[in-house]
Formats: C-alpha cells, structure tokens, sequence
C-alpha cells in the first residue's frame, strides 16, 4: 500500500504544472457590443494557482476563461471572473463612448499545444463577445516576464505553495520612506480578514506576503481634488465618475510587479485617508489603508475579489439594471428568486437565516439573508450565515479534490 500511495504522488507531482502562462488582453466597447483581443502572451516560472479541481468551475462569474488540449479537446484549466469593464458597460459614459480595458489572466502552461476560450456575460448571463485563439507551449514569441524587483516579505505561511492559496498584499502610493507603516498596514489587513469565519478557522489554508514595488510617490490620486500622483499602477479614485471607487485600469503593471512571486489573488493597500475602496472577483481588491474604517473595509472588499460575493447594500442610484428580474444573479448572497433554490433555501430559520429585500443596489426585486453582514455594512460584525458558507465551500473548491462550491 505505501508503495502505491508513493507511485500516486509521484505521478501526481509529475502531472503538476511547472510554468504560469499568463494572457494579457484587451476588452473594448460600448455599453451594447463588446470585443475581445489578445495584447500579448507571456510566461512565468513555477505555478501558484489551485491544483485541485482545475476542470471545473466555482462559480459562474461576470465571464469564464477556459484552457483545452488542442489534441482531444480535454479541459486543462478553466476559471471566472469579473471585469471593471463590464461595470462599465453599465454606467451611462458607456452609451457615447467606446472604451478598452486591460484584463490579465493566469493559467497552467500547457505541455503540448493548446486552445483558450475567453468568454464574458451582460447582466442577463448571456455571453456579450467570445474569442478562442491557440496557444504553443514552444512559441517563440511567448515573452518570459522578467522577475519582479519588489521587497516581498513573509507575512503568514499557512503551508507550502502547492497546498495553500496563496495571497499578495500590495503596496500603492508608498514611498521609499514608508515601508513599515506599509507592512504595519499589510499585517493589519491580514489580522482583519483572519479574525471573521471562515477564514478564521481556515487560516491554515492561506498563504500571505507583502510586495513593495522599488518605487513611488507617497498617496494615490484624488481626480476630483485635482491629485494625481505617480505610483506604480496609477490608482485613482472617481472610477466611473463615483467619489469612493478606487481601482486601476493598469493590470499589466501590476501583474509584472509580482512575476516571480507566488501568488492567486491580489490586495492592494492605497497609502491615503481617503475613504474608498473595490473589489472585482478573481481580480483583486484595493483599499484605503489610512481611514479609520480600512479593517472592515478590506474584509468587505475581499469578499468580492476573493469569494464573488454581491454587495447587499442599495442606493437605488445605478444607470442600468444590474439585476433584472428575469435572471438570479450567479453571486451567492443574492437572490432575485429566479432560482432561489440553489441559494440558500435549505437555511431558511437557521441562525436568523430569511430573505429580506434589498441588495444588490436595489431596495426592490433583489433579495438578501440577513439584516445585517459584512457585505451589507461596515457595522456589522462579520460575514451572514450564507456568505460564510459560500466562502467555506470556496476555499475548499481551492484546496480538497473533488470540492463542489454547492
């Protein structure tokens, strides 16, 4: 028996991706129409994406990437995602103006020739633009990204790359001279995602590191102050005309500020007081790191980027119906009760467990779990019932063979 288990692990350790193939793209449009192109193909040694369950799905996401063997068209690889661009796509700039986004996404590099599908969803599910296009591992014009120069410190090692999920805290607007009010603010957001269920219990599962680029001007841009400031990816709040979104268009940047450091999932801490922040699923999050109310805000915003979970908050305030009626939304903690069955039907009158409405920036026709959750308010003291096990089934789809996210 031991012989056998040691001859599976072998095969297993085999199998296992060596290279990190890494697809820039750009996604343009209009609120209408979208096109997807491919910018460039890059790759990175070592790979520090799941290993576990890499044909399937978690979730349905805003759009799906999907990589096959070109031999017999087995699935190697396939993950979801949310983009700024499809918000956009929402806002009414997007009725008169045609716009490009960079997207980045990162696969297994495969062993023998492949194809890659890249598809995203409007509002209603359906799929807005597709592309597939081929991939050769011996391509000659696949650019190796130089390694990363940026100061990368331990910060919580819950187990080696291969076992683990392994995040990034990122420093933005931090000069030279700041590094430790940097890494004082990185092992804050740690502590804070850390103490709320399930990654609480979970901890063991995650891998955490800081990364400061070499360089950049102390804060991050306020537009509508007239600020602007050079900083390694040029974050900025005022995305799409709202005061407390803050983000960056300049996902290549990033991206080739963390080559050569393992890493699945992104969070940014931006060097200023002013209260903002996002989180785009599979993406990253971003957020102020010097307002007194970064904690939960960094918990919250890591609850998009990490585990696709839907603000339940409302302001009646959206250009365009993110939410019709007619569709339930892929996101776990919202229901539109299309399909309220695959939500949390089975919880109902467990641990103040219901439906209430509003959500999902409507006070009417989206519904939510539970009077309060991180999700709803920056008051609440952690994660409802239904997210914290849409987060746990998660973390497991991440890390256990076999783990479905329903």
């Amino acid at each position: 028996m031991k012989t056998i288990i040691l001859l599976a692990a072998a095969l297993l350790a085999a199998a296992a991706p060596t290279r990190t193939l890494r697809v820039d793209y750009i996604f343009s449009g209009t609120g209408s129409e979208a096109g997807i192109a491919v910018a460039e193909l890059r790759s990175i040694d070592g790979w520090a994406g799941r290993r576990v369950n890499m044909d399937s799905l978690a979730l349905k996401g805003n759009g799906q990437i999907t990589l096959r063997r070109a031999s017999d068209g087995k699935v190697l690889y396939r993950n979801s995602f949310s983009t700024l661009f499809q918000e956009w796509q929402n806002t009414e700039e997007a009725t008169r103006v045609r716009r490009a986004f960079e997207n980045v996404f990162l696969l297994p590099m495969p062993e023998e020739d492949a194809s890659v599908t890249v598809e995203v969803f409007d509002s209603r599910g359906r799929v807005s633009a597709s592309l597939t296009h081929p991939v050769s591992p011996s391509d000659i014009l696949i650019r190796p990204v130089a390694k990363s120069k940026a100061r990368v410190t331990e910060l919580r090692t819950g187990g080696s790359v291969e076992e683990c999920i392994d995040v990034v805290i990122v420093a933005e607007g931090y000069a030279p001279a700041e590094s430790e009010l940097f890494l004082r603010h990185a092992r804050e957001a740690v502590d804070a995602i850390l103490s709320h269920s399930p990654f609480r219990e979970m901890k063991n599962k995650f891998n955490f590191r800081a990364v400061e680029p070499p360089v950049s001007e102390s804060g991050v841009s306020v537009p509508r102050d007239g600020i602007w400031k050079e900083t390694p990816f040029h974050s900025g709040f005022d995305t799409f005309y709202t005061e407390r979104y803050l983000t960056t268009l300049h996902l290549r940047d990033l991206h080739d500020a963390l080559a050569g450091i393992p890493y699945e999932h992104i969070i940014i801490l931006a060097n200023t007081d002013v209260y903002g922040g996002g989180g785009i699923f599979n993406s990253y999050t971003l957020t102020t790191a010097r307002h007194k109310l970064f904690k939960p805000v960094v918990v919250h915003e890591f609850g998009h980027s990490f585990a696709g979970l839907a603000d339940e908050y409302y302001y009646d305030d959206q250009f365009s119906d993110y939410y019709p009626p007619c569709c339930e939304p892929w996101e776990q903690n919202i229901t539109t009760f299309v399909d309220f069955k695959s939500k949390w039907e089975d919880m109902l009158g467990k641990d103040g467990v219901s439906v209430l409405e509003g959500g999902g920036y409507k006070s009417k026709g989206v519904w939510r779990a539970c009077p309060d959750c991180r999700m709803h308010t920056n008051g609440a003291p952690g994660f409802c019932p239904v997210c914290r096990r849409a987060i746990e089934r998660l973390i497991r789809f991440y890390t256990e063979e076999g783990k479905s996210t329903h």
